[in-house]
């Protein structure tokens, strides 16, 4: 679910002749110079996000560690009986910054269903939301006939949010930044979901190199022969629903986040969260099924829905980078601005206000609110790469 995998595709050749990129800080200057604040931080400090049980993320380490080298096994390692192993290499190491194989071909999209192909946590089966049937049963019902292709969602909500931006300030930013998320390549990129939640909840409040430690060293928790395709891979949540929360511990983890991992595996174990469903579930469902997990808020499943299951209609009023960037798309002069929210938390601009201005952008609000973390040029890598 990152932008660091993704190649570029070609530029909107069209716009480049007509915009110049470096007229980006013209178009959403304020009258005073020096006065627009650049931070990068917004989406990484938990006084960043309005949330209720969310977990803030961290910006990962920029140096990669070598899990051979890095990892620490724990001596007794849980008496968990071995896995059959999936036969096809679908998962990354499950260190945070490193790559996972990508799929291959064109499928069909809808801004309102799961684009990216979805990995069972249990065996390693891929699906993805337009994979109407296995073995001739029907799963979960049906879903919206697709709009379009992996080829042409990012076209396609590009010029929905051209069209729709009627100051035309936007053009600049789109022509700037390449949103690779949405990109094929990034909608190519196969997601485990039990592995992407279960690290955001580790790098909940630590620093990406203490989430990246933490992680390799929960990985290292379990035998060789019990995930998916021997270590350093993720493991099945069949094992972690077993594993003792004190073995979990071992790995850096403290209590409570112990206890919301081996919960998220158990949501897993029973069914209540699948591939199938995280696939072609409605918006509102995968919020639904996602937030009654403990350690799961709002902005986390926001987050989730958008950079991993790449779904093209989610728009968060709790991120203070998105109404930062959305009050100087606005030409507010966002480094004077001192309104507050509910309950004493700071507001760039009210959640009213961010729904009206960015409902005409539907179906393709994902899009738009990447674009307004770009205006104030927020750091979104730590929310994607977890």
């Amino acid at each position: 679910m990152s932008l660091r995998r993704s190649a570029r595709v070609q530029a909107i050749e069209p716009m480049s002749k007509v915009v110049n990129p470096n007229s980006l800080k013209r178009a959403f200057a304020t009258t005073k110079a020096g006065t627009r604040s650049k931070s990068t931080k917004d989406t990484t400090k938990p006084d960043h996000v309005e949330k209720e049980n969310s977990i803030p993320t961290v910006v990962p380490s920029t140096k990669r560690d070598t899990p051979a080298k890095r990892r620490r096994v724990a001596s007794s390692p849980p008496n968990i009986a071995p896995v059959i192993a999936s036969p096809t290499p679908l998962h990354s190491t499950g260190d945070v910054d490193d790559a996972i194989p990508s799929s291959n071909g064109v499928r069909p999209v809808d801004p309102h269903i799961t684009n990216a192909p979805i990995s069972s946590p249990q065996d390693g089966h891929v699906t993805t939301a337009y994979s109407n049937h296995e073995n001739g049963v029907p799963i979960n019902g049906p879903v919206p006939p697709p709009t379009g292709t992996t080829s042409t969602l990012l076209d396609q909500a590009i010029a929905h949010l051209l069209k729709t931006d009627t100051t035309g300030r936007l053009a600049p930013v789109i022509a700037a930044h390449h949103c690779a998320v949405f990109s094929p390549a990034g909608l190519a990129e196969i997601i485990d979901p039990f592995r992407s939640l279960a690290s955001g909840i580790m790098a909940q409040q630590v620093s990406g190199a203490a989430a990246s430690s933490i992680k390799n060293k929960f990985i290292g928790l379990f035998p060789a022969t019990a995930t998916h395709l021997g270590p350093p891979h993720f493991p099945f949540p069949e094992l972690v629903a077993q594993t003792p929360l004190t073995t979990l511990r071992t790995a850096g983890l403290s209590q409570r986040k112990a206890e919301y991992i081996q919960g998220l595996a158990s949501h897993f174990v029973s069914g209540e969260l699948s591939a199938e469903m995280l696939a072609r579930a409605s918006d509102d469902e995968v919020m639904e099924r996602l937030v009654a997990v403990r350690g799961l808020g709002k902005w986390s499943v926001e987050m989730f829905a958008c950079f991993s299951l790449k779904r093209a209609d989610v728009f968060s009023t709790g991120d203070l980078g998105v109404q930062r960037g959305m009050a100087a798309w606005q030409g507010r002069d966002v480094a004077k601005l001192k309104s507050r929210g509910s309950g004493g938390k700071w507001k760039y601009m009210s959640e009213k206000d961010m729904l009206e201005l960015s409902a005409p952008f539907s179906p393709y609000r994902s899009l738009f609110m990447w674009y307004m973390w770009r205006v104030e040029d927020v750091d979104v890598g730590a929310i994607q790469n977890a």
